[in-house]
């Protein structure tokens, strides 16, 4: 599993031109799901995603967690974390997780961030989606389950 955490001042999701999805401050989550992926392992995604201290606090330190700043989630699905561009120029996305799989642990990863943090905003699994975001730093993290 693979998440490709970005700490945003805002952002939006959109389908259709319609939005779907908005938060403020917060982090921008794109979620890779892979074919061995478990619940076990979206549990541990989740409660490394949820205690990352990458805020600033009052000394300008990256030490504030995301309830700490009141912060929101915004969760949208990404199964091109997995593309694999090793042979040729067109990727391949053999290791990204079988769609139903993939949209159970997407759907399961969206009830432990809201069982946990009252402001989760989600994409809608495999729909044609748009993001607007405004990167804070830029301040991009890739988390993946293989290093953890």
């Amino acid at each position: 599993m693979k998440f490709l955490i970005q700490r945003v001042t805002e952002a939006c999701v959109s389908v259709d031109d319609a939005v779907i999805g908005q938060i403020g401050k917060g982090f921008l989550v794109f979620i890779g799901v892979n074919q061995t992926d478990t619940k076990e392992i979206a549990d541990k995604m989740v409660k490394k995603l949820l205690g990352l201290r990458i805020f600033e606090d009052e000394n300008g330190k990256t030490n504030l967690d995301l309830n700490a700043v009141s912060g929101g989630l915004l969760l949208v699905s990404q199964f091109t974390l997995y593309a694999d561009c090793r042979k040729g120029n067109r990727p391949s996305f053999i290791n990204a997780g079988a769609p139903d799989k993939a949209n159970e642990l997407y759907k399961y990863i969206i009830e432990l961030c809201r069982s946990a943090h009252p402001n989760v905003q989600t994409g809608n699994f495999g729909a044609d989606m748009k993001i607007k975001l405004l990167n804070d730093g830029p301040f991009t993290i890739i988390l993946d389950s293989k290093e953890l």
